[in-house]
């Protein structure tokens, strides 16, 4: 994988423990989506991965997203056409992130052609997970694309936490933007609550749609109106 990162130094335990079993999750992973090719040691592109998911900049699109999103991907991983595929582009879809750019999405795509095939990926897995990386931009998957919806549930599914999990949600993005002014934090913020109240459905799995629609929706419409009545702060881009 090209672009090296240095990892960031040793911190507590909890943090080591979760990361050794985001590098198993990948591990194993990887190996499935070989489908019984050869390649390279797994290791090396989960530290590269871990260490972009790590960057000073993120506060809430870190590890612990990653590995959130990977177990709402086990949720839902019955509904899925290629599992293997998705959990991928879970991998990647924000493994490139910048608040200050709009082209993560694209970039981190870029990533994942570049460096799947290199860990001996077949390039129909590569394609589809690079398609469904990009598909993030929008969060908006066609009706019959399964791993499209997939995704983008578990990406979206901390919209639907409790009060204490999705305030913590909305105040970490809200530092990630921390170079924005409150005014346009707030108008750019109610942009994005509006785009995601306007789509017909937040959830496209049946999974998805009993268990969180009803709750995001309620989060998204009560931190709308906060931030449109000039309320409390709270937070700023999607999952």
């Amino acid at each position: 994988m090209t672009d090296h990162h240095t990892p960031h130094p040793p911190r507590g335990s909890d943090t080591s423990d979760a990361e050794a079993g985001l590098r198993d999750r990948w591990h194993d992973t990887l190996v499935a989506a070989r489908a019984g090719a050869e390649g390279p040691d797994p290791l090396p592109y989960a530290e590269n991965l871990l260490a972009r998911w790590a960057e000073p900049q993120r506060r809430y699109h870190t590890t612990a997203h990653l590995g959130a999103v990977l177990d709402r991907v086990d949720t839902l991983a019955g509904h899925a056409d290629d599992v293997h595929a998705v959990r991928l582009a879970a991998w990647f879809h924000d493994a490139v992130y910048r608040p200050d750019r709009s082209e993560n999405e694209e970039r981190s795509a870029a990533l994942a052609e570049r460096a799947l095939p290199e860990a001996g990926v077949p390039d129909a897995v590569t394609e589809e997970v690079a398609r469904l990386v990009r598909l993030t931009v929008t969060h908006d998957p066609a009706d019959d694309d399964r791993n499209g919806e997939v995704l983008c549930d578990a990406d979206l599914a901390i919209l639907a936490g409790g009060p204490q999990e999705y305030a913590a949600y909305a105040a970490q993005v809200r530092e990630e933007y921390g170079f924005v002014p409150d005014e346009a934090f707030r108008a750019g913020r109610a942009a994005v609550l509006r785009q995601l109240l306007d789509l017909p459905r937040l959830f496209r799995t049946p999974y998805g749609a009993a268990e969180w629609e009803a709750r995001a929706r309620h989060n998204l419409a009560t931190e709308l109106e906060l931030l449109t009545s000039s309320g409390p702060e709270i937070g700023t881009g999607t999952g």
